[in-house]
């Protein structure tokens, strides 16, 4: 049974990037808790998959294929939502592909794409559901940043890095703007989460994973499903006093110093 504060009953959320990771273990955390879902992603057959686990839960969910960096798109996204449900409630704004390359060689063209892919529809989206739930008087935003949102990682994330800090600054702005007509504005700034890109770089890198982990003192990378609990408390009324929030999901990388050291057993 959900505690009435984190109840979604009659609640309806789109989550994009919701075919897999990330987005699909907020979406399953919204659908648990009662919410009716819209389920967005350029992977359709994905979005259906998630679709079909979260409606094993008795609520609709809905996938819908949208590329999250067209701003047309996303509006004709909400057009079929308002259709559809008549209402926005709850906005998972996961979805963009990070690009990695060192500064000296990137493209002005790499760096535009990673904008429009992680500021540029994160923003579309805010836009698109905000007018929505300011119309209505009530909803919560989160979007999803990094530990790059605030703090350098190197190995070649400035573009990254960049886009996640304008993310961040974003969602201040929108919190502040938004928040006396009843529409908050939060985000979730995961450190190193598994999933199919980056274990791929960590096979092609032996040592990377052990790089991670030096600066993780719950000493493990992050897997999807950390994010429901805390996705699940910013979308309910358990967090209704907060917005602005920048909030690490990290296992303690945030907080360790660089030179700090992590896991030592002081003498008995």
């Amino acid at each position: 049974m959900i505690h009435a504060l984190f109840d979604l009953t009659g609640r309806v959320a789109v989550v994009t990037g919701a075919a897999r990771g990330l987005g699909r273990a907020m979406a399953l955390a919204f659908a648990e808790a009662g919410a009716s879902l819209v389920l967005v992603d350029r992977d359709t057959e994905g979005a259906h998959a998630t679709a079909a686990e979260a409606a094993t839960n008795g609520h609709r969910a809905v996938a819908m294929a949208a590329d999250v960096s067209d701003p047309k798109a996303l509006q004709q996204l909400f057009e079929s939502v308002d259709r559809e449900f008549g209402r926005v409630d709850i906005l998972g704004n996961v979805a963009g592909d990070g690009v990695l390359g060192r500064p000296e060689e990137l493209t002005i063209a790499q760096v535009e794409e990673q904008f429009r892919n992680l500021v540029i529809g994160r923003f579309a989206a805010c836009q698109e559901a905000g007018r929505r739930m300011l119309a209505a008087g009530k909803g919560t935003i989160i979007n999803i940043g990094s530990l790059a949102s605030i703090t350098a990682l190197g190995r070649g994330h400035v573009a990254y890095s960049m886009a996640m800090g304008a993310v961040a600054q974003m969602t201040r702005e929108l919190s502040t703007e938004w928040a006396a007509r009843g529409v908050r504005v939060n985000a979730i700034l995961p450190a190193q989460v598994l999933n199919p890109g980056l274990a791929h770089r960590m096979a092609q890198d032996p040592g990377l994973e052990a790089t991670f982990l030096r600066g993780i003192p719950a000493g493990r990378l992050g897997r999807p499903e950390d994010i429901q609990g805390l996705a699940l408390f910013l979308a309910s009324d358990a967090s209704s006093w907060i917005t602005g929030a920048l909030i690490p999901m990290d296992g303690g990388n945030l907080a360790v110093n660089a030179g700090g050291t992590v896991g030592q057993r002081l003498p008995r």
